[in-house]
């Protein structure tokens, strides 16, 4: 089995109270990723981008690209549950009326974007707030100064793919607190309404992303138009090689 496609936390719809309830219980902080065609893609070409997406917590499946990648291998796909849904009810769902039990934290994109996103994403709720075009330790630095102890921290990284996922993994091994470190891609700019969502039709059917290319052409036009047919070449020359291995991840024990 492919190992990034091994690693994946595949849920129903039904599972998700449960699941939210698991991430509460977590004694140590927790890192929730989001794996989808071009994060697959990325990881195929670079070994330090699939070391981050294997040493993520949980890795939830987005989009009908992961989807036909757990068909190829083996496995029910599920539920989908990317970000751009699932996030709000997370946030929702953890914090409530518990305010005063968690601190927030959004990282990425750039103003005015960045307060207006997370404004909508956090509701009333105080928080802070940093671009997504700092270093890695300017992040941990940014943390620092405003964690208060015995808070729960809740940290929505919207930095994109590879880049959110490496700072994550930073600050989770400086941190010494329960917290909840969250790759949110796009999150924030969508909140924002930066980039509007495509209609459910296109949602229902897994099409957000043909959505996107033509809502944006410049930027996504190589993402989709030329990743496509590799993530394509890439899943069958996993699949079919048979390798239970690839860049030094086992599929079975998912680690190096």
């Amino acid at each position: 089995m492919d190992p990034l496609i091994g690693k994946l936390k595949l849920l129903d719809e039904t599972d998700t109270g449960p699941f939210i309830s698991e991430l509460k219980k977590r004694e140590s902080p927790t890192i929730l990723g989001f794996l989808n065609q071009h994060g697959y893609n990325i990881a195929q070409r670079h070994t330090s981008v699939l070391d981050s997406f294997m040493q993520v917590n949980y890795l939830l499946r987005d989009g009908i690209g992961i989807k036909i990648a757990c068909l190829f291998n083996g496995r029910d796909p599920k539920a989908n549950l990317n970000g751009s849904d699932f996030i709000p009810e997370l946030i929702e769902d953890l914090v409530g009326d518990s305010e005063d039990r968690y601190e927030l934290f959004a990282m990425g994109t750039r103003e005015p974007w960045l307060s207006d996103g997370a404004r909508k994403l956090f509701g009333d709720r105080s928080f802070h707030a940093i671009d997504g075009f700092k270093r890695a330790e300017e992040y941990l630095e940014f943390y620092r100064q405003h964690h208060v102890p015995g808070r729960f921290p809740i940290v929505v990284l919207a930095m994109g793919m590879p880049k959110q996922e490496h700072v994550a993994l930073h600050l989770q091994k400086a941190m010494n607190t329960r917290a909840l470190l969250i790759c949110g891609g796009a999150i924030l700019d969508f909140s924002a309404q930066r980039f509007p969502r495509a209609p459910m039709l296109f949602r229902r059917f897994g099409l957000e992303w043909a959505f996107r290319m033509l809502i944006e052409p410049r930027r996504l036009f190589k993402r989709y138009a030329v990743g496509i047919p590799l993530f394509f070449f890439y899943l069958s020359r996993n699949v079919f090689s048979g390798a239970r291995r690839v860049g030094g991840w086992n599929a079975l024990k998912r680690e190096p």
